[in-house]
């Protein structure tokens, strides 16, 4: 067995670069009216958003050439890094925005901690699963020590409180524990504690009951908690097959709340049609096939296991989200990988591109 350099994987990266100029795009398209009644113009989300992109496409090309044996060492002071971040953003420095205490920093360098936290868990788990892969067939030696730190970590993530990153990290979490060679009726019993888990969340915070209530009948709650699936399922319904046409929206004119962010999907549902919209899904199926590709060749068990989780984590978040717009699931914030505008999603999600890139660039050769 020999290691071999080679270049990236190409369809990944152009794959990606693809999804983020559609999300440039849209980003303008879905904001412009918006910018320009709250901030006198409307290239304001735009501009930062091109910034941002400009910046993520710098660190994705660093780590993507960055040394690949060195990879592992970051493991451990990124998860510490992650969990310091997601217990100061809970205190008086986080900043609140509708609510949810999801970001520190100040200025254009806010980021959200949950954003870095998916990130280092992945390497993080991927770094232990490596070393403890003869005791993951055991529940108490192996699964368990892996659930208590999935629920630290979740559990920081939900006092934010952020339900859909939560969400998108266990699962993460419980596809790599598959992955690795946990046994199946120890990760049914996994599920079936987590769906009592999300159960209690839900319960216990009246807004989230709301939401769920919600879902099952919007119509009902139409001037409520059922009004963004509902603005979102007519910006959906009017593109139609081939969309009204790009910057034609209708239901950005502050029909729908959070248009160029959480529903931007819908946006580019109503104008670029089911074709544009079919587009995006077919982009992230194809970053899936390469992300697992990339990780059946991977030359080592920890770089298979973190290509694995990375192409989960992008995937499994794409997924929440078209199925929140779609209506599919109950209303959660969180955004689209690469297309929704936001800065930091977009840097650590370009960050795990360049992981994935970087390892594509080895492989296991007979």
């Amino acid at each position: 067995m020999r290691l071999k350099k080679g270049p990236p994987d190409f369809i990944l990266f152009i794959t990606t670069l693809t999804l983020v100029g559609i999300g440039l795009v849209m980003v303008f398209s879905s904001s412009a009216v918006t910018a320009s009644i709250n901030y006198d113009d409307p290239y304001y989300f735009f501009k930062k958003q091109l910034m941002w992109a400009a910046i993520s496409l710098t660190v994705m090309i660093a780590i993507m050439k960055f040394n690949f044996f060195r990879l592992k060492d970051f493991a451990i002071p990124i998860m510490v890094f992650a969990v310091l971040c997601l217990i100061l953003v809970i205190t008086p420095l986080g900043t609140e925005v509708k609510g949810s205490s999801r970001w520190l920093g100040v200025g254009w360098a806010k980021f959200a901690p949950s954003d870095v936290a998916k990130l280092a868990v992945v390497m993080f788990m991927a770094k232990i699963m490596e070393a403890n892969l003869d005791k993951i067939s055991s529940f108490t030696k192996g699964v368990l020590p892996f659930l208590a730190i999935l629920s630290i970590i979740s559990g920081l993530i939900m006092v934010q409180p952020d339900l859909g990153t939560a969400f998108t990290v266990a699962g993460t979490v419980f596809c790599l524990l598959l992955v690795a060679g946990a046994k199946w009726s120890h990760l049914g019993a996994i599920a079936l504690s987590g769906l009592v888990a999300v159960g209690a969340a839900i319960a216990v915070a009246p807004y989230r009951m709301e939401r769920v209530i919600a879902f099952l009948d919007p119509w009902k709650y139409a001037s409520d908690e059922g009004f963004q699936t509902i603005q979102s399922l007519y910006a959906l319904g009017s593109g139609g097959l081939f969309g009204m046409g790009l910057g034609r929206s209708r239901q950005k004119f502050f029909y729908l709340p959070e248009q160029h962010t959480d529903f931007i999907f819908a946006i580019l549902g109503e104008e670029l049609g089911f074709i544009g919209a079919g587009l995006v899904v077919s982009l992230f199926l194809l970053f899936a096939w390469r992300g697992f590709k990339i990780a059946i060749n991977a030359p080592d068990n920890f770089s298979r296991i973190m290509a694995a989780g990375l192409t989960i984590m992008i995937t499994l978040q794409a997924a929440i989200n078209i199925g929140v717009v779609s209506g599919a699931l109950p209303v959660t914030g969180i955004t689209l990988p690469f297309i929704s505008y936001g800065g930091s999603s977009l840097l650590f999600s370009m960050a795990g591109v360049g992981l994935l890139l970087n390892i594509s660039r080895y492989s296991s050769q007979s």
